[in-house]
C-alpha cells in the first residue's frame, strides 16, 4: 500500500507542469530597453534621469546617487505585480500622474528625497497588477509625458571611485558595488515582507539603500532610505542626527505593507569614513538580514 501511495504520488507530481518563466519579450519592448531578472525571479528596469542637472550644496548629483527612475515587475502565473518609483521635475508631475491614473495603475506616493535641490526633484511611487505588457505599455506612456530618456541607457564606463571603498565596506559590514560613478550598499530586512498580500523582496524596492558619492579629498555626498518599522523610526532619526547627518524626508512607499513600512532619507557631504560611522549606527538600529 506504502509503495501504491508513493507511485501515485509521483505520478501525480510529474502530471503537473513546471511553471514556466515568465515571457518578458513583450515587457522588454514596451519598456524600449532590456531588464535584468533577479534571483527572486522579479524583473528590474532602470530609466536614469541622466537629462538632468540637479546640483545640491554645490555637488552635481549622478543619476546613480539620487535621480534612478526604476520599475520591477513580479511574476504572479500569467500576471504581474508592479512597483517602481519614478524621478520627475514639478512640472511632470501631473501630466505623468493623469497618464498612470488612465491606465489603471495606482499612485501609492508622491514625495521629495532631497532638500535644497535646483531643480528640485520629485519621487512618484507606483503599483499595479495585470497583465505585465499592458502594465508597462501604460509605464511608458506615463514617462512619455516627461523628459526621462527613453533610449535605453549607455552602459556606464568603469569610473575609478575616489574613495577607500574597502574601509567603507569594514565600516558597514557588507560589500557595497560601484555603479555610475556612486558607492551602493543595499540591505535587505530580515521579515517577510509583503504588499496587497504577496511578497515585497527586496528588489521591489524593500532594502535600506545607501549610496556614497566621492565630492574629492575623501568626502563623499550620501543619500539614500532605510526601511524602517514604526519602531525603529525614532532611533534612526536620534542616530542620525547625533552623526551630523540631516533627515531629508520620512514617508510611506506602499500601501498595504505588512509590516507597515516608513522610508527616511537623508543627506551629508563631509568625511567618507566618518559618514559611514554614523550610517552603520543608524544601521545598527534596524533588523537587517546578516
Amino acid at each position: 500500500m506504502k509503495m501504491f501511495c508513493l507511485a501515485g504520488a509521483i505520478a501525480l507530481t510529474l502530471a503537473v507542469p513546471a511553471v514556466a518563466a515568465p515571457d518578458w519579450g513583450p515587457v522588454d519592448a514596451a519598456l524600449g530597453r532590456a531588464g535584468t531578472t533577479q534571483a527572486d525571479g522579479v524583473r528590474r528596469y532602470a530609466f536614469p534621469r541622466s537629462d538632468l542637472n540637479v546640483q545640491l550644496d554645490g555637488v552635481r548629483i549622478k543619476p546613480a546617487l539620487a535621480l534612478g527612475s526604476w520599475l520591477a515587475f513580479q511574476p504572479m502565473g500569467d500576471q504581474a505585480m508592479v512597483m517602481g518609483d519614478l524621478v520627475l521635475t514639478h512640472d511632470e508631475v501631473n501630466g505623468v500622474l493623469s497618464r498612470l491614473l488612465a491606465g489603471g495603475l495606482t499612485i501609492t506616493a508622491l514625495h521629495n528625497h532631497l532638500l535644497r535641490s535646483a531643480p528640485a526633484t520629485m519621487y512618484m511611487h507606483v503599483g499595479g497588477h495585470g497583465d505585465p505588457a499592458k502594465l508597462a505599455a501604460t509605464l511608458r506612456s506615463a514617462l512619455e509625458a516627461s523628459r526621462t530618456p527613453l533610449s535605453p541607457p549607455a552602459k556606464p564606463a568603469n569610473e575609478r571611485l575616489d574613495l577607500d571603498t574597502a574601509a567603507l565596506d569594514l565600516i558597514m559590514g557588507g560589500k557595497g558595488k560601484a555603479n555610475g560613478g556612486v558607492y551602493q550598499f543595499s540591505f535587505a530586512r530580515a521579515e517577510k515582507l509583503t504588499d496587497s498580500d504577496m511578497p515585497a523582496p527586496a528588489a521591489m524596492g524593500t532594502a535600506t539603500a545607501i549610496n556614497f558619492q566621492p565630492t574629492g579629498g575623501g568626502k563623499a555626498a550620501v543619500t539614500g532610505d532605510f526601511v524602517l518599522t514604526a519602531n525603529e523610526v525614532d532611533p534612526v532619526l536620534r542616530a542620525l542626527r547625533g552623526h551630523g547627518i540631516e533627515v531629508t524626508a520620512l514617508h510611506n512607499h506602499m500601501l498595504s505593507d505588512q509590516p507597515r513600512l516608513f522610508f527616511m532619507h537623508f543627506w551629508a557631504n563631509d568625511d567618507a569614513a566618518r559618514l559611514a560611522r554614523g550610517l552603520k549606527a543608524a544601521l545598527d538600529q534596524t533588523n537587517i538580514r546578516h
